[in-house]
């Protein structure tokens, strides 16, 4: 075992310096480390100290790479698992800490500055003023601390640091209640306003995928969805693609986002008689229009059978619900009144889930399922039966 040596700096001061083995890199390449101490003993205190946590597996090796660095080596990484525009999301969502702390060498993170990090934004949210959808909102605070505690994660598994330094950060619990006390969120349609949407479009050509978006799926799977897919004789709709798009510009064709995703879903009445009648007219609309007409095997598609993206289809949603009086909510919070329509119907999470695409029925639950006061109606009824009082009277009066 090396000895260290004795050696003695310009200045006339005597340190100590020794070479420990401290393994290999990814490349098989030895790695050494030049210790250098103010005495002999506490130079073998270090190497005795590098051997101990090599053996045990907890040895980091140091290193100068940056925040930043690390962070573009994590989404380079998560591209194996996720789709090109999840990555938009992640680079998007990760943009302040490239900003604020991406210049931070990654071992000198420490958990006291990203919890500043994070009060600078919830701060720079309220200095900014304006309208409250203009600022950036808790919720999204949450999601770049997600992605960041996802990319540290991944630093400690490859050894790079020790612990996730933003594992136990958050936005205090003051900042939270603001949040929601200030913010006003849009919420998803009641039953009363889908059944005026779905009633006010029925004589509507796109009234099949209007009712596609009203049964829970996604509009990107409404947009790719194919008619190979779709087994009228059984009402049996599969799902295996969608046509998404990147930055509200670019049309993506690709699989589901998840393995979950690509499922199959009977067909509820309503919807079954508007794809047979939507697929009627579209034969009508092929014959009429001859060589001009593109056929694709898209649903969604306009008279000539080209297909509709989704910014179309949001689009003519919103023409819809301005001629409707309704209010305009996206075609996506759709999904959330599907969803919570089931739940509340005693559908069972398994089911709900599987119905969403979900492989979690607690997150399904817990993400679509928010209960409004008219949702509880039913409990207070339960209890005037037990307090004995028939609310018949109250109501007719009201």
């Amino acid at each position: 075992m090396a000895e260290p040596k004795r050696i003695t700096l310009a200045s006339g001061k005597v340190r100590y310096r020794l070479m420990v083995d401290a393994g290999h890199d990814e490349t098989g390449k030895r790695i050494q480390l030049t210790v250098t101490r103010d005495t002999a003993k506490a130079c073998r205190d270090e190497r005795d100290r590098i051997a101990h946590q090599r053996s045990a597996g907890t040895f980091i090796t140091p290193s100068k790479i940056t925040l930043e660095e690390w962070l573009d080596q994590w989404l380079e990484y998560k591209r194996r698992d996720v789709e090109e525009t999840t990555i938009r999301s992640y680079r998007l969502a990760l943009v302040h800490v490239y900003e604020r702390l991406g210049h931070v060498r990654l071992q000198e993170l420490t958990e006291d500055m990203v919890q500043e990090f994070v009060d600078d934004l919830i701060v720079g949210r309220r200095r900014k003023g304006g309208p409250a959808d203009k600022r950036l909102a808790i919720s999204y605070i949450d999601h770049i601390l997600i992605r960041l505690r996802g990319a540290l994660r991944r630093a400690v598994v490859r050894k790079l640091i020790p612990v996730n330094v933003a594992a136990e950060v958050r936005p205090s619990l003051v900042d939270k209640k603001t949040d929601k006390r200030e913010r006003q969120r849009e919420k998803p349609w009641t039953v009363a306003e889908v059944q005026t949407f779905i009633r006010g479009v029925a004589e509507d050509r796109l009234f099949a995928p209007m009712l596609l978006s009203l049964m829970g799926m996604r509009p990107a799977e409404v947009c790719g969805q194919r008619w190979p897919d779709i087994d009228l004789d059984v009402g049996l709709l599969l799902i295996v693609m969608t046509r998404t798009m990147v930055g509200n510009k670019t049309v993506l064709e690709k699989d589901t986002k998840t393995a979950a995703g690509e499922r199959g879903l009977p067909l509820p009445r309503g919807p079954w008689d508007a794809l047979i009648a939507f697929r009627a007219l579209q034969e009508l609309e092929r014959a009429a229009a001859g060589e001009a007409y593109t056929d694709t095997g898209y649903v969604v598609v306009d008279e000539l059978g080209r297909p509709l993206n989704t910014r179309q289809l949001r689009e003519y949603a919103y023409k819809q619900m301005r001629r409707l009086g309704l209010r305009k909510v996206r075609l996506y919070d759709a999904r959330h009144s599907t969803l919570k329509a089931l739940a509340l119907a005693g559908v069972p999470d398994v089911i709900l889930a599987a119905w969403a695409g979900h492989t979690n029925a607690a997150f399904t639950k817990r993400k679509y399922v928010s209960i409004e006061p008219e949702d509880m109606r039913g409990a207070a009824d339960a209890l005037d039966a037990f307090y004995g009082v028939d609310p018949k009277p109250f109501r007719e009066i009201l």
